[in-house]
């Protein structure tokens, strides 16, 4: 076989060239020959037999043997190598060998070298993969750890700062109660500004504390019979002055569902669709408007809040249902609940979401995009099961059995009392 003899005569030109074309300093070339001597000896074996498989092997540990640099570096030097390998083995061939000869060795050697390229790209490949993998594993540890030391900061510095701010509000209770002269004005205007203070602040103490509730899996519903029309009227009632003030319309409407008897925690649904309102008072320009509408699908009441106000771009809008989910500079903000822009620490929307989960509903945004000028606003969807009855199977995996935990807490009850018979 004639290839046969062109392998045993070009071996020693071939080594040679390939290893001082892609290596540097002498130990690293006699090291990278040996490894050439050993494919060259499986090469010869591949093209006798016609079987590729004797170089599964060492393609395997060319495949793996990416350093910690390569793999940062996404330097795939195995491939790298038989590329570089495939061109100068044509080079050789060529000039060490007649035609005839060198269009033979060519014929079987550049399809094996082709093929032991393409297996070592794929090891290269999966190690690279996996590598990333193992990467995006410990920064996910790391954000989880982070998140877990911010919920129990928020936690922890909620709770501290109740206290200071219960004896503040005691003390400025009692000082408003001394100040009764007329004369006393002033100081009663200085009082009433730090009142409102106290109220503000005592607002975020309590979204700290629910948003920690919400991240520990401890919100507690209080689940009774509700009709979203109650809750609708008392939001028109509610912001009806923050929205004359700003020149705003507010349209609260009855809709198909919103008279049907369903089951959840009123309280904080309540607090739930106010933060939305809120947000759209917020983000809307003075004399636009904001409309609460809704319909009834199967399984669920939908609730929108839809606004003439400055919109949201796509990047963001499943940031601002995030902790601390605040757009723009917060150092531009005016201060308000219900100013246009008006800051605050972003925890409404997160809270919001947190309560309309706990319900088995969800929330999401849409709009066209963030634009002041064209201001095409955004339109809130808020979806809540129609829970009709108390014994819901969807209710009881949420919530549990009421029945059942009223006569688990009559059992109680019984064994902790005494009865008639039990001597006094």
């Amino acid at each position: 076989m004639a290839v046969q003899t062109s392998l045993h005569q070009l071996r020693h030109t071939w080594v040679e060239t390939i290893s001082q074309e892609l290596s540097t300093g002498e130990g690293v070339r006699a090291g990278f020959a040996d490894e050439l001597q050993r494919f060259y000896t499986l090469l010869e074996q591949a093209v006798v037999t016609g079987d590729t498989a004797w170089l599964d092997k060492l393609l395997y540990e060319w495949g793996h043997s990416s350093t910690e640099t390569n793999l940062e570096e996404a330097d795939y030097h195995a491939s790298f190598v038989i590329n570089r390998m495939i061109s100068l083995t044509i080079n050789i061939a060529s000039k060490n060998l007649e035609g005839t000869d060198a269009l033979e060795f060519l014929a079987y050697v550049i399809p094996i070298l082709a093929h032991s390229l393409s297996v070592v790209i794929r090891y290269e490949m999966e190690t690279r993969v996996a590598h990333i993998s193992n990467e995006l594993g410990d920064v996910q540890e790391k954000l989880q750890t982070l998140d877990r030391n911010k919920s129990k900061f928020i936690s922890v510095a909620a709770h501290e700062l109740k206290t200071p701010l219960t004896l503040i509000e005691g003390y400025t209770s009692m000082m408003t109660d001394l100040v009764q002269d007329s004369e006393q004005a002033l100081m009663k205007n200085y009082l009433k500004g730090v009142n409102t203070g106290i109220l503000r602040l005592r607002d975020i103490i309590d979204d700290m504390i629910d948003v920690s509730l919400i991240d520990n899996n401890l919100l507690t519903l209080n689940v009774q019979p509700m009709w979203l029309i109650h809750m609708l009227s008392l939001i028109r009632n509610e912001f009806k002055k923050p929205t004359s003030e700003r020149k705003q319309t507010l349209q609260v409407r009855d809709f198909p569902g919103s008279e049907m008897l369903i089951y959840g925690d009123s309280e904080r649904l309540y607090q739930a669709l106010s933060n939305v309102v809120m947000n759209a008072i917020k983000y809307t320009p003075d004399k636009g408007s904001i409309t609460v509408d809704g319909r009834l699908l199967p399984g669920f009441i939908e609730v929108t809040v839809k606004d003439t106000g400055i919109g949201i771009s796509p990047e963001n809008q499943s940031v601002i249902f995030d902790k601390f989910g605040q757009l723009g500079r917060t150092d531009l903000h005016s201060s308000g609940k219900t100013k246009f822009k008006g800051g605050g620490p972003g925890l409404g929307l997160s809270i919001t979401r947190g309560i309309i989960e706990a319900h088995g509903g969800t929330i999401w945004v849409e709009s066209e995009g963030y634009d002041e000028v064209k201001l095409s606003g955004s339109t809130f969807h808020i979806l809540l099961p129609t829970r009709t009855e108390a014994n819901n199977p969807v209710m009881l995996k949420f919530f549990g059995n009421p029945e059942q935990q009223k006569t688990e807490t009559e059992t109680s009850g019984k064994k902790d009392s005494p009865t008639n018979d039990t001597p006094a």
